[in-house]
């Protein structure tokens, strides 16, 4: 099973007693097989913009499935950090990308957002608002 180091062919160094345990988990998970990536590794390695060519079409993968796949802090933490990609991520997924399109677009346009009067379940104003632009951007 391989790994990010050993698909980007680029090794870190190990952590130094100085590092931060970001730094760490970031580092132990370059190293832990892609196969093996929950959804909290990829929201990790997502929202810190490594390995991303590797774990974008996997997270993709996820989110069709689940647009609200949760890591460890709330129903679509590993959305927020795909939609936040820069644009130059999407480059070689055009298709995965209007996919997830589509879906964010039925899950915006129907129940709770089509009545005023019901609450989003467990989505926050800025995620859907992080979906509504990565929506708009992909529709024009």
């Amino acid at each position: 099973m391989a790994t990010i180091e050993q698909l980007e062919r680029n090794v870190w160094p190990d952590p130094g007693p100085d590092d931060t345990s970001l730094i760490r988990r970031c580092t132990e998970l370059r190293r832990k097989p892609v196969a093996e990536f929950t959804v909290e590794d990829l929201r990790i390695m997502l929202g810190q913009q490594i390995g991303v060519s590797v774990l974008l079409p996997i997270a993709v993968q996820v989110l069709l499935r689940d647009p609200l796949a949760e890591g460890d802090y709330y129903p679509g933490d590993l959305l927020r950090n795909v939609l936040r990609l820069p644009d130059s991520a999407w480059s070689s997924l055009r298709a995965e990308r209007r996919r997830l399109a589509s879906v964010l677009a039925q899950l915006v346009a129907g129940p709770p957002f089509s009545d005023p009067d019901l609450k989003p379940r467990d989505l926050n104003r800025e995620l859907r608002d992080v979906m509504m632009r990565f929506v708009a951007g992909r529709l024009t």
